[in-house]
């Protein structure tokens, strides 16, 4: 992943030399047009000047006194007479003080015929310059150059009359212009560029700063970050602290499950070894009592590694299943079980019953909860598992008659290793655990009740499939 500074950094250099340059463009074009504007309206309202001061009745004469006016010492004007140049008088040789840009504006008469009458600056060099044809604006090549030149016809003296401006003048201007407007952003530029910089770097110093206490933190400090961050950076600072809230739950879950884990494996096994110690001392009942410690021992490890898988996934997967195969093939399991007890275990209610659940949880919910009643149910006890809809929601209830729960036990019990006393059991205290987890799980409510004259009813109903 690259730099958040440098994209920034370089997005932005990039940007704004592309905003320069669309600023210059529009410059030069916006310029270029509005001194076309500027320039053909002075062309406009010089002719008509000058048209204004000619005299209708001037002779050659006048002509030639206004030649002498118009030249210049290097480019003097000309005379024409019936289409042919004529002499000008040398009394005046012609403006001695002119600017070098007024070489670049000329003026010309022409004959109503289109025969040049007088032509001034550079308009004769490479011949008589053309003759208008019609009056207004129109661009002109001549000598090599571009003209832009306004022509009118003067009726009072039978004169047309052309001024005309080089385009390289208009070029020059416009690029002045632009270059007087580009050039202040060249040298700025690298100011903007390092303020940019600087900018970015302290914008981007809050995220710095987060990544800093996230990072100098040691593993156990799994405390909220309550640093001072802007805005933007809430949601960001928040999602942290919820995922150390997370994290901070999985490791006390782990740290729990591995102090009950010990917890419950020490004393299975330290009876265990005594009782082998008592049979190998010539123990009658010391083999039996093994037995049944390791028994214990294995569902406490079943139990432990079933709690172990369902902290490992955070949600499980949930279809629409049909509870009976499911329910009836695990009451077909245990019944040989039920049996070596003289416990009577039956199934009844609906032969079809969906729910929207998955499936492997699901059989282990009730496989703990059949195993937790022919547990606690005594010899020649009954054991019920009914499937039914209660307010038209589907529940699996499972029916004993053993000694139920004291009251005050039935909200806890499905604590973890919470176990009723004096039962005479060998349970774990994990299946009523597993099966409140499971139910969760599974989105569904699972209620624990005590029946009369004993026993315990526990139910797990289900939202409706859809």
């Amino acid at each position: 992943m690259r730099s958040i500074r440098r994209y920034l950094l370089r997005t932005l250099a990039i940007t704004l030399v592309v905003a320069g340059g669309i600023a210059v463009t529009a410059a030069y074009l916006i310029t270029d047009h509005e001194l076309e504007e500027i320039l053909d309206t002075q062309l406009s309202l010089h002719s008509r000047i000058v048209a204004g001061q000619l005299d209708p009745d001037a002779t050659i004469d006048d002509y030639a006194r206004l030649a002498s006016r118009m030249g210049f010492p290097e480019y003097p004007a000309q005379l024409y007479r019936d289409g042919n140049k004529a002499p000008v008088s040398s009394s005046e040789s012609g403006t001695k003080l002119y600017h070098e840009e007024e070489l670049k504006l000329v003026l010309g008469f022409w004959n109503s015929d289109g025969s040049p009458r007088l032509l001034g600056g550079k308009w004769k060099d490479a011949g008589p310059f053309p003759a208008p044809f019609e009056e207004g604006f129109r661009w002109e090549n001549y000598d090599g150059h571009r003209w832009r030149v306004f022509s009118m016809f003067d009726v009072a003296s039978d004169t047309w009359i052309s001024m005309g401006l080089r385009g390289s003048f208009h070029d020059e201007v416009v690029e002045r212009i632009t270059w007087n407007n580009l050039l202040p952003m060249l040298f700025l530029l690298p100011l903007l560029l390092w303020l940019m910089s600087r900018i970015i770097r302290r914008g981007i110093a809050p995220i710095q700063a987060l990544s800093s206490q996230v990072q100098g933190r040691s593993a156990n400090d799994l405390r909220k970050i309550d640093n001072p961050v802007p805005q933007e950076l809430i949601e960001l600072r928040q999602s942290l602290n919820d995922f150390i809230a997370r994290l901070k739950a999985t490791l006390e879950r782990e740290r729990r499950f591995t102090a009950d884990a010990a917890h419950e494996l020490r004393t299975p096994l330290a009876a265990l070894r005594i009782h082998l110690d008592n049979a190998q001392a010539g123990g009658d009942q010391s083999l039996q009592k093994a037995y049944v410690g390791v028994e214990r021992l294995q569902r406490v490890v079943e139990q432990l590694l079933i709690l172990a898988r369902l902290d490992q996934v955070a949600t499980a997967s949930r279809a629409t299943i049909d509870l009976y195969p499911i329910i009836a093939e695990l009451v077909a399991e245990l019944w040989p079980l039920a049996e070596d007890r003289d416990q009577h275990l039956k199934l009844t209610g609906l032969t079809r019953l969906e729910v929207r659940a998955d499936d492997v949880e699901v059989g282990i919910l009730f496989r703990n909860l059949l195993d937790n009643a022919l547990r606690y149910t005594p010899k020649g006890g009954q054991v019920e598992v009914e499937l039914a809809l209660w307010e038209g929601l589907p529940q699996l209830i499972v029916r004993d008659t053993g000694p139920g729960l004291p009251e005050a036990l039935l909200e806890k019990v499905t604590e973890r290793f919470r176990r009723a006393s004096g039962q005479g059991t060998t349970g774990s205290g994990l299946g009523l655990s597993i099966v409140s987890e499971l139910v969760q799980r599974q989105q569904a409510t699972l209620t624990l009740s005590n029946r009369e004259p004993s026993g315990l009813e526990v139910s797990v109903r289900w939202e409706l499939p859809t």
